[in-house]
């Protein structure tokens, strides 16, 4: 795989970057800027280096035409900020506006086009339309960078198209997200701890399946418990559930005993008569959730128990909150599993999504964990063992 050492002089070449730059937004106001700042470095090295440098980004699900509330525009005071010089702003994707724009730019210059989604040409699952757009992308540059690694497990225009048309290579943070996920799946030090949360056990049923082999303890929580729960035999209640998975659940529960993984599950459950902030809730054992109640966290005796599989452990990976960290009543689990990261003497991997979130904010120091992945969905796949198309086309 190339890198940007490799694209040789880069002064006054036009570097299209594709970053990540899909923040969450409460109206104009950026409440998370942790993809922004992981995105910089490379822009700052591009620009520093006196290329003209394009960046392309998406932000939020718009569905191929302009929708204002997903407009890129409030990321730009805040990304010329991080890198400390000016951000002009095309307010289309490959149309006049951005045409004119690219055509300003000075050595050293940076540009950021408007959501690249408000194209249909981005996400279209059609090759000849999807490669079209990729070739008015194309057209603004000399050579390609991609660095979103939010992004690399789709095959979009901006992320696989664009790579075969141009000059290609991986920028610092796709480098560095692979180099992190892989120790994870290359001979990873060991004890090997893996942290499952979040809600759905349908979307951790690849990590699952792929990490019984490499493993040697998978913990579960969050709202994904109550699956493994019934799957066990126990009353959920209320409780988040996927029916259609306990038999498979109970698939992989025997696979871990029969392959020697210590699976770990919460011992008690904060249970809420409802989903609410200010909602009643009582701790009980993890085998006798009321049938009027529903399990929001993990308990305080799960938390300690975690806590306990991770002290020794020398690889861990993490993805999924153990509640409903938003909630200020259901969120010591997930605050205790992050302390537990933090106090860890191996290496630990926050797996993205609202993992990251959740540690940045219940206001913990990013740098006092490992690897803090930009791409919870990447994080994923990669663990699973799947073939990313936007890593793929890097290669080539």
């Amino acid at each position: 795989m190339k890198t940007i050492d490799d694209l040789g002089d880069l002064r006054g070449r036009r570097v299209l970057v594709r970053s990540d730059l899909n923040v969450p937004l409460d109206g104009t106001t950026i409440t998370d800027d942790g993809r922004l700042r992981a995105s910089v470095p490379t822009i700052r090295r591009l620009a520093e280096a006196g290329a003209r440098v394009v960046v392309t980004a998406h932000l939020g699900r718009p569905k191929g035409s302009p929708v204002p509330q997903y407009s890129l525009r409030p990321v730009v005071g805040r990304l010329a900020e991080l890198l400390g010089r000016p951000v002009a702003f095309a307010t289309d994707t490959v149309g006049e506006s951005a045409g004119a724009t690219v055509a300003a730019l000075r050595d050293g210059d940076v540009a950021l086009l408007e959501n690249l989604r408000f194209n249909a040409g981005e996400t279209s699952k059609d090759d000849a339309v999807r490669g079209a757009f990729a070739d008015e992308l194309a057209a603004l540059a000399d050579c390609f960078v991609s660095d979103g690694f939010g992004v690399v497990h789709r095959k979009q225009a901006s992320v696989y198209d664009v790579a075969q048309r141009l000059p290609h290579a991986a920028g610092g943070l796709v480098l560095a997200e692979i180099e992190v996920l892989r120790k994870l799946t290359e001979n990873p030090a060991r004890p090997y701890t893996v942290v499952l949360g979040g809600s759905k056990v349908s979307d951790k049923l690849g990590v699952i399946d792929n990490l019984l082999d490499k493993a040697d303890r998978i913990v579960v929580g969050g709202g994904m418990t109550y699956t493994f729960l019934a799957a066990l035999g126990h009353e959920v209640g209320t409780s988040l559930l996927e029916a259609d998975q306990i038999d498979t659940v109970r698939g992989y529960l025997e696979r871990a005993r029969t392959a020697g993984v210590e699976m770990v599950l919460p011992v008690d459950i904060v249970a809420a008569t409802a989903f609410a902030p200010d909602a009643e809730h009582e701790v009980v054992a993890a085998d006798c959730i009321p049938a009027d109640r529903m399990g929001l966290d993990i308990g305080p005796e799960s938390a300690k128990l975690i806590a306990s599989k991770l002290l020794d452990a020398q690889t861990v990976f993490w993805n999924g909150p153990m509640g409903v960290f938003e909630m200020e009543a259901f969120s010591k689990g997930t605050r205790a599993i992050a302390q537990a990261l933090v106090d860890c003497p191996g290496l630990t991997v926050v797996g993205g999504g609202d993992s990251a979130a959740a540690v940045r904010n219940l206001g913990f120091d990013e740098a006092a964990f490992g690897h803090i992945s930009t791409g919870g969905g990447a994080s994923l796949e990669l663990l699973e063992g799947k073939t990313l198309p936007g890593i793929a086309v890097l290669e080539n």
